[in-house]
Parts: C-alpha cells; structure tokens; sequence
C-alpha cells in the first residue's frame, strides 16, 4: 500500500464486544484503505468480519480504538454504501422506483431522478427491467440492483457483506466481473467480506484474513495481477495458486488450532478454550 496517500478509512487498535463485555469479538484491529483501494476481508466463521463492516459503517461503536472515515469518525450516509448478502428491495416498488427512492433522499429532483436511475440500471446491465418488480427477478438480479442502489448515492466507500454468497455459482462468476469493472470506472474504496478464498484473492489488492475468538488479523495479503483482471483472468497464473494456497494454509492452521484447544477444554472438563 501506498504510505503517501491518506486513507479513506483508517483502524487503529479496535476492539468490540457485545453481552457486557462477555463476547470478545473482535480484538486490536489496525489497518488502512486508501481511496480507490478493493480489500477482502476473510477467515473462519466467528472470526467478526461481518462486525467489523458494521463498525466502519458506524452502526456500531468500537468500545476500544479509532476509527475514522475520511478523516472523521464513522457515521451511515451518503459516502458510505453498504450491499448486503440478500438484496433487501422494497418490494412494493418497481425496480427503478427502488433506485429512484435512494435518489430522492440524496435530493435529487424528480425530474432527473429517472434518466439517473436508467442510467444506474443500464450500469448492471438491467436497463429493460427498470418496470418489473422485485419478485420477477432472479436472486442474481435483485443482487445487480442492489448495487445499482448502492452506487447511486455515489459512495466514496462500498461495503459489502458476502453479496454473492447466495447465488449460483454461473451468477456468482457474472457479478464478479461486472463488479470489477463498475470498480475501476468508478475509483471506489471497497471493503468485500467473503468466506470464498479464491473470490477474495481474484477480486482484492489486498486480502485481510482474521482469525477468530477473538477477531484479529492474522496476516494482510498483498495481491497484484496484471489489471484489468475481467480481461486478463489471473486464476490460471501461479502467483494466485500461491497466494491461494498460502490463506489456505493459514486457515487449515487456525482450523487446527482450534480442535486441539476444544480437545485440551475436553480433556479436563472445562468450557470450550476456543470460544
């Protein structure tokens, strides 16, 4: 990463838990990303990605450490998008109305906000679906408009939470690469949370693999192919088999880490040592 350009979002030594201080979710988190910057974040599950996309989004507060976006601390608007793993449209609305209602609360006024959202629409390739309604669209549809929704309050920072994981995976392969490409048109920063190794390694300049119990980084991947990756796809390369297998590796260790502290706790009786 680039040390002389200033963060977009910048971490410094955050900790969250929840159940009065009984859960420790996450513990001493620090990075940053910089503006335009694609970063994944991975690891087992329980490991706190989903919180901490929440935490930067300023849903939550940190109980411990610093978080600032764009210089100030964290707070839902307009700069921050988020895109969640279901598309969550309002189903009483047409497609286009659902983008046109985000307009209308970013001010646009009601003469311009049908040709922006068309626009939008056109973007994720559903410019002749702008009528339906939600449930006359497949999952992988709901999901592009979705992000067209998100993309239309023109956030300086996209956040989303495993969007394609419940997808096929031919819809799973599609969105990819539309997403790479809406990404480098629009120079957003995106924070991607992803159970998938090879998506965050195929989409990200940087993977951040957490640990779990509590959440902390266990190593920050950086991740360099020849761009753009839609047109030259780094999956046959040998540097993505290594980088691939490496965050493989380190999760098969944490895996193991984990069994032989439950089987230790089990051994004398006690409570899981791993939770």
């Amino acid at each position: 990463m680039d040390k002389t350009v200033q963060p977009i979002i910048s971490l410094r030594n955050v900790g969250k838990s929840f159940k009065e201080g009984q859960i420790r979710a996450l513990q001493d988190i620090s990075f940053d990303v910089n503006p335009g910057e694609f970063v994944s974040l991975v690891g087992p599950s329980g490991c706190g990605k989903t919180t901490l996309l929440r935490l930067i989004n300023g849903l939550i507060a940190a109980d411990e450490g610093e978080i600032r976006v764009q210089g100030v601390a964290p707070e839902p608007g307009p700069d921050l998008a988020m895109v969640f793993q279901s598309a969550r449209l309002l189903p009483w609305l047409t497609v286009a109305a659902n983008i046109e209602f985000v307009l209308k609360l970013k001010g646009l006024s009601g003469s311009e906000r049908p040709a922006r959202a068309r626009a939008l629409l056109g973007a994720v390739g559903l410019r002749d679906f702008a009528e339906a309604f939600p449930h006359e669209l497949s999952g992988g549809m709901q999901q592009r408009v979705g992000l067209a929704r998100a993309l239309a309050v023109e956030p300086k920072v996209l956040l989303m939470d495993e969007p394609f994981a419940a997808l096929d995976a031919m819809t799973r392969e599609v969105l990819r690469m539309e997403l790479l490409q809406l990404w480098s048109r629009r120079g957003i920063a995106i924070v991607f949370v992803t159970h998938d190794i090879d998506e965050a390694v195929l989409l990200s300049q940087r993977v951040i693999l957490l640990r779990p119990r509590p959440g902390r980084i266990d190593d920050i991947a950086d991740v360099s192919f020849p761009e753009p990756r839609w047109q030259n796809d780094p999956r046959t390369l040998p540097a993505f088999k290594q980088m691939r297998e490496h965050l493989w590796g380190r999760i098969h260790d944490m895996v193991r880490d984990g069994a032989e502290l439950e089987e230790l706790a089990g051994a004398f009786g006690g409570a899981s040592l791993a939770s």
